[in-house]
C-alpha cells in the first residue's frame, strides 16, 4: 500500500479523520508572518481533509489545495462550501506539481514529504522551490531518527522504513539536521526545531524557510 492509498482509507471515515481536523499551532502562528508579507496565493501541499487550508482562506488567502485522496477532498470540499470559502481543489500527486514555475507566495506541506525515500523527498522540495516565487515562504515537516518509529519496522531503502501497522504501511525516510540542510540548499532557512506530535517521543522537523 503506497501513502495515497494509506490516507484515503483513513481520510473515508469519521474515526480517521478525527485527529486531522484542527489546525496546528505553528500553522496558525505563522499567519502573522504571512500577512507582513502580503501573501496572497498558497498551496497546500498534501492537503488532507483541509484543515490548513481552509484556515488560511478564512484568512483571505487564495488557496489551491492539492491531495492524492479522493476521500480527503472531498471532506475538504463540503467544509469549503459549508464555511462558504473558495478552495480549489487538485488531485495529484507531490513529485510533479500541475502549477507553472513561481506560482505561489507561500507552500505549506504538513506531515506530507517524508512519505518516500530520499530521492522522493528530494524531488518533491525541488517541486515546492519550483512552484514558489523567488522570496516566498515554505513551512512544513520531516522526520528526525530521533523519532520513535525511526528503525522499525523494514528499511526499504537507506534510512526509510515501511511498518508493519496499518498506518506505517508506507515508506517514512527519516533524516538527520545535516541531511535536512541539504535537501534545502536552495532555500534561506529561517526555523528549524523539533517537536513532538501527540505522543512522547514522536518527533518532527518543523521547518520555515526561503526561496532563494
Amino acid at each position: 500500500m503506497d501513502a495515497v492509498e494509506a490516507w484515503d482509507r483513513r481520510w473515508a471515515t469519521e474515526e480517521g479523520r478525527a485527529d486531522w481536523l484542527q489546525p496546528d499551532p505553528d500553522v496558525v502562528a505563522v499567519l502573522s508572518r504571512l500577512k507582513e508579507r502580503g501573501v496572497k496565493r498558497a498551496l497546500d501541499l498534501g492537503c488532507g481533509v483541509g484543515r490548513h487550508a481552509l484556515l488560511l482562506a478564512e484568512h483571505g488567502i487564495a488557496v489551491d489545495a492539492l491531495d492524492g485522496s479522493e476521500a480527503g477532498l472531498a471532506y475538504a470540499r463540503e467544509e469549503a462550501a459549508a464555511r462558504g470559502l473558495d478552495l480549489r481543489l487538485h488531485q495529484a500527486r507531490a513529485d510533479a506539481l500541475p502549477f507553472p514555475d513561481e506560482t505561489f507566495d507561500f507552500v505549506l506541506s504538513w506531515n506530507v514529504i517524508h512519505h518516500g525515500n530520499l530521492g522522493e523527498v528530494g524531488q518533491r522540495i525541488a517541486e515546492i522551490w519550483r512552484v514558489l516565487k523567488p522570496g516566498g515562504l515554505y513551512q512544513g515537516t520531516a522526520l528526525p531518527k530521533r523519532n520513535l518509529n525511526y528503525g522499525q519496522g523494514q528499511e526499504v531503502a537507506p534510512d526509510t522504513f515501511v511498518g508493519a501497522a496499518p498506518r506505517r504501511s508506507h515508506p517514512h525516510f527519516f533524516c538527520d539536521a545535516a541531511t535536512l540542510v541539504a535537501l534545502l540548499c536552495g532555500f534561506e532557512l529561517l526555523a528549524l526545531t523539533q517537536r513532538e506530535h501527540r505522543q512522547p517521543r514522536s518527533w518532527h522537523w518543523h521547518v520555515l524557510a526561503e526561496r532563494r
